[in-house]
């Protein structure tokens, strides 16, 4: 079903109420979380039958690395046009029509190994088509995590999520192992069929509360392009995703040499191989149980700088290592601090989007994780090719632990702001109906500003700015009257009617306390002056104009 990988569902940064089982006290989560689990163990059970049809087909590494082509692929393709549907649909409705499709896959799947007419490009275009499923759904697992539980419980709830695509990944493969041998193809593919009826019934239970219409529903496009505007006027989302730069392209070098040192410098079997991933798998498991006390103890900054510096010691100890038993505690270890790292990442992540934007804004971070994962990959894998693969290791960490090290002055996002929005904006005052898709339109603030708070005034806008790009605007700026140096106007523009009237309901309670500063500096008899302009087109036979009032 492809719940919450390891980079999945992330929450809001705040103290977890309780110990790692905290949010399982939450039956809805509990429900959700059970049905996940077993959701994901379908899934791997899946992935095991594919990869052994595959090589019965056509024993070749070409058809190997098609299927897993096939199945990345999606990711990038729809990772952000899937976080805008998170944030215009349904989110409930939304992921039971992606499990009915993957289930319709799997289905598909078990009819074809029944009859023995299974072929290299009929797996490749199902696994596609799976990999879309997954990525379409994927954004929107992460966005509903904080309708599950209260806000004092998301950390937990992140954890959990880790830990339970941990026990999937764990047992999933085996019982797939065993259904395949004991029973084959068909009946494995059943059995994921089966546990999407589970998914699909335990987000039926669900009872979310229904979206009434909207008639400022997002559109696509228009959608697209506010998710877009509010990434890139962002600040606390560049930091986040800088880090994950820092660290993912460093990181990589394990993941795309694993198979090599398995089997080169360790003299492992492919069984050896699968060992050393279920062991990241039991590390991972470990550290999700220890992650609310490490968080506890130094918060989030140095935990992420000491699980940073324990992937940089793991890459390069995995170096010199000579036995299977050290690459196998090697693993544990880095299991432990790779979770710690995906879990903290996202958690912040989620913890700076609003509700309006987040399926857009964890799909950014997505494309930006998988980017920079198989950027490090490709990289890594040709530094290898050149130097060794024992060389390549070593300079993966010495630049992990430099990049760090630089990170760590870079803080983390809080993750405390209160993003509810505020709908404090009175409702503009127009003289007759203006269409929603009239734009752009110009929005103009004056105050009046003494000379000697100039620069505290200066200083506020220029957070303020940022705010207003976030919530829809796509340019800004800041004016003074050349007759009168006091009277300083803030103009920005939205691109329609609409966009400006969802901007209304956008502002944060955070940006309205930004707002409040600046307005606490105006100066002037009355509250600041706020005036809309309508574009006009002067080539139009007529211009529209109010009514005549009489």
């Amino acid at each position: 079903m492809t719940a919450t990988p390891d980079h999945a569902a992330a929450a809001p940064a705040v103290p977890n109420s309780g110990g790692a089982f905290a949010p399982l006290r939450h039956r809805l989560f509990a429900v959700i979380w059970a049905a996940t689990v077993l959701g994901n163990v379908g899934t791997f059970m899946r992935d095991v039958a594919s990869a052994w049809l595959v090589t019965e087909i056509s024993p070749t590494p070409a058809a190997v690395a098609l299927i897993q082509a096939a199945a990345s692929l999606p990711i990038f393709l729809f990772a952000i046009p899937a976080g805008v549907l998170s944030d215009i649909l349904d989110r409930r409705k939304f992921l039971i029509a992606v499990q009915v499709m993957l289930g319709t896959v799997s289905a598909v799947l078990a009819g074809l190994a029944a009859t023995g007419t299974v072929s290299v490009t009929g797996l490749a275009l199902l696994t596609f088509l799976g990999g879309t499923g997954a990525a379409l759904a994927m954004p929107t697992w992460q966005a509903i995590v904080p309708e599950l539980v209260p806000r004092a419980d998301l950390k937990g709830a992140v954890a959990l999520g880790s830990l339970g695509f941990n026990i999937a990944r764990a047992v999933g493969p085996a019982l797939g192992g065993v259904a395949l041998g004991a029973f084959g193809a068909a009946v494995t593919y059943g059995l994921d069929v089966a546990s999407y009826f589970l998914v699909i019934g335990a987000l039926i239970w669900w009872r979310r509360d229904a979206a009434a219409d909207d008639e400022l529903r997002e559109h696509f496009g228009g959608a697209l392009r506010a998710g877009l505007r509010y990434a890139r006027a962002s600040r606390d989302m560049h930091r986040l995703l800088w880090r994950a730069v820092l660290f993912f392209v460093f990181a990589s070098a394990v993941w795309a040499l694993l198979p090599l040192v398995a089997r080169q410098e360790l003299g492992g079997s492919p069984g050896f191989y699968g060992l050393m991933l279920g062991s990241v798998g039991a590390g991972a498991i470990l550290g999700a149980l220890l992650l609310p006390r490490l968080r506890a103890a130094v918060g989030q900054d140095r935990l992420v700088l000491g699980a940073a510096l324990v992937t940089a010691a793991s890459t390069i100890l995995l170096a010199p290592a000579q036995a299977p038993w050290h690459g196998i505690v090697i693993m544990v270890i880095l299991g432990a601090a790779w979770i710690a790292i995906l879990t903290t990442l996202n958690a912040t992540m989620q913890a700076i989007l609003p509700n309006w934007t987040r399926g857009r804004g964890l799909a950014i971070y997505l494309t930006v994780f998988n980017g920079a994962m198989a950027a490090g990959s490709l990289g890594w894998g040709g530094v290898a090719q050149a130097v060794g693969i024992d060389a390549a290791l070593v300079t993966a960490g010495l630049g992990l632990t430099a990049a760090s090290a630089l990170a760590f002055r870079a803080r983390l996002p809080s993750g405390e702001a209160d993003l509810m929005p505020s709908m404090h904006w009175p409702e503009p005052i127009v003289a007759d109906l203006v269409p929603d898709d009239r734009g752009p339109v110009l929005i103009t603030i004056t105050y009046r500003v003494a000379p000697e708070d100039r620069a505290a005034f200066a200083a506020v806008l220029d957070r303020l700015s940022a705010a207003r790009r976030r919530d829809g605007a796509y340019a800004w700026g800041l004016t003074e009257d050349a007759a009168d140096p006091e009277r300083l106007v803030e103009w920005f523009f939205v691109e329609s009617w609409a966009e400006h009237r969802r901007q209304h309901r956008r502002v944060s309670r955070v940006d309205a306390d930004l707002q409040a500063e600046a307005v606490a500096l105006h100066r002037g008899a009355e509250p600041p002056a706020v005036q809309h302009y309508l574009s006009v087109d002067p080539r139009a036979a007529a211009w529209p104009r109010p009514p005549d009032p009489s």
